[in-house]
């Protein structure tokens, strides 16, 4: 494990994003989705860590990230507890779409929370199918945060075991991210694991926005120095509005940093 980073630097990394550093140029154009109904909000755990420093409420803008297994959502509870972005489960692999998608889609649009749709990696077909799968099931809207793609090892999936080695996997993300980037229009995000990341020499994958999953700890003791635009700090968060165990994750950066990183990726 990497040498925790002290509380100061914490404090700068919370009030700084690095967001800012990997969007495209400023557009001056509002985004009508940038309202925060609450800052620094600080949700229940039902299995909390105990957070030694660089703790989440520390950071202003919170936001969940949902698949089939939160089922139906009421999204209006939810943005007023404190969610200010969602991501969203659309696809896995070449043939597979959320149960819950579309209408996750609809309700965030409705509630005025601004989403994003995600896909999860499957290692089994090729890079250059998966991105085809995605572009067909995710509509193309200017409204929506910048597509993600999500890298993570998957040892309990039935069909598919199998773990290439890291330049092949840097390689197939790489060719899955400019298909998607180019139909999009918009840098994607890559979200990853501790583990993955390792495995995989991803701190020498820069160039995109990071969301980085890290429930035991702050990212600067788990990824080093490894830039990050959203973190991922619980698996376990209980949101008014989501029943069960839920994901929640931080922006990293201050409300106005959000504000002119929505202005200029939701367009």
């Amino acid at each position: 494990m990497r040498s925790p980073s002290a509380l100061l630097l914490l404090a700068f990394l919370g009030a700084c994003s690095t967001a800012d550093t990997l969007s495209l140029a400023p557009s001056g154009k509002s985004s009508t989705l940038a309202g925060v109904s609450v800052k620094n909000p600080r949700f229940s755990d039902s299995d909390p860590h105990q957070w030694d420093s660089g703790a989440p409420w520390t950071y202003a803008i919170h936001g969940t990230d949902v698949s089939k297994y939160q089922t139906s959502i009421d999204w209006q509870t939810a943005r007023g507890s404190g969610i200010s972005f969602a991501f969203i489960k659309a696809t896995e692999g070449g043939d597979r779409i959320d149960d819950y998608f579309a209408e996750h889609w609809r309700a965030t649009r409705a509630a005025g929370v601004p989403r994003g749709a995600y896909h999860f990696y499957y290692f089994c077909r090729p890079a250059a199918e998966q991105a085809r799968w995605f572009i067909q099931n995710v509509p193309n809207e200017a409204s929506a945060l910048p597509p993600i793609l999500d890298m993570e090892w998957n040892p309990d999936s039935p069909s598919c075991k199998l773990r290439p080695p890291a330049t092949t996997v840097r390689s197939e993300m790489k060719t899955f991210l400019d298909i998607v980037e180019k139909y999009y229009g918009k840098k994607p995000i890559i979200y990853t694991s501790v583990d993955f990341f390792d495995d995989n020499d991803l701190s020498t994958f820069r160039g995109y926005p990071y969301w980085l999953r890290s429930v035991a700890g702050h990212p600067t003791q788990k990824y080093g120095d490894h830039p990050f635009t959203f973190w991922q700090y619980t698996g376990t968060g209980v949101v008014p509005g989501i029943s069960g165990n839920a994901d929640i994750n931080v922006f990293n950066g201050s409300e106005q940093a959000w504000k002119k990183w929505l202005a200029v990726n939701t367009r």
